[in-house]
C-alpha cells in the first residue's frame, strides 16, 4: 500500500503523467506493415499502439516485430510488407490499465514496461502512461515530502502552541 501522503504528492503531477491519444502515433490494424514500418522508423518509436477503426486499442507493434516478419532464410525479404497487415505481427497480450486504475497497480505494471495503454471503460485508447512520466513524479515527490512534511509540522506547532 502506498502512503496517502505520498499518492497526494504523486497525483499532483496526474496531469501530465499521462499523454493524451492524439499526441501519440498510432496504427490501424489493418494497415499495410510496409505503412508501420515506415511510421515506426519516421517517428522514432520502437513500439506503438495499434487500434481498430473505432479507436478501441487491440495490441501493440514494434519495430522487432515488423524485423523478425522480414528475416528469412536467405536474409531480409521486404516483398511481403505490402501484403501483411499490422494485424498479422501485432501482439495483443499486453498491459493496459484504465484510466480509474489504481497507482500502485500502475507502477507494479510498470515495472516490465516502458509504458501502459490507457483505455476508457468501454476499450477507447485515450493514452499511454509513461515510466519516465511517473518517475518524474517519483522524483518530485522524493524531494517534496520532506519539505512539504517539515512545513505541516511546522504549521500544527504554531497552531496547537495558540
Amino acid at each position: 500500500m502506498i502512503s496517502p501522503a505520498i499518492e497526494q504528492l504523486m497525483r499532483e503531477h496526474e496531469d501530465t503523467m499521462m499523454i493524451p491519444a492524439e499526441n501519440v502515433a498510432n496504427v490501424i490494424k489493418e494497415h499495410p506493415l510496409e505503412h508501420a514500418l515506415l511510421l515506426l522508423s519516421q517517428a522514432g518509436y520502437s513500439t506503438i499502439p495499434v487500434l481498430d477503426r473505432e479507436d478501441h486499442f487491440v495490441g501493440l507493434l514494434s519495430l522487432n516485430d515488423i524485423v523478425k516478419r522480414m528475416l528469412g532464410i536467405n536474409g531480409i525479404d521486404t516483398s511481403n510488407l505490402e501484403e501483411l497487415t499490422v494485424a498479422d505481427v501485432m501482439k495483443t497480450d499486453v498491459p493496459v490499465m484504465r484510466l480509474d486504475a489504481e497507482l500502485e497497480d500502475v507502477l507494479h505494471l510498470l515495472v516490465d514496461a516502458a509504458f501502459l495503454p490507457v483505455l476508457d471503460k468501454d476499450g477507447v485508447f485515450r493514452g499511454i502512461m509513461t515510466r519516465r512520466e511517473i518517475l518524474k513524479a517519483v522524483n518530485y515527490t522524493f524531494h517534496t515530502f520532506e519539505r512539504k512534511n517539515h512545513e505541516t509540522k511546522l504549521i500544527f506547532h504554531a497552531n496547537s502552541s495558540r
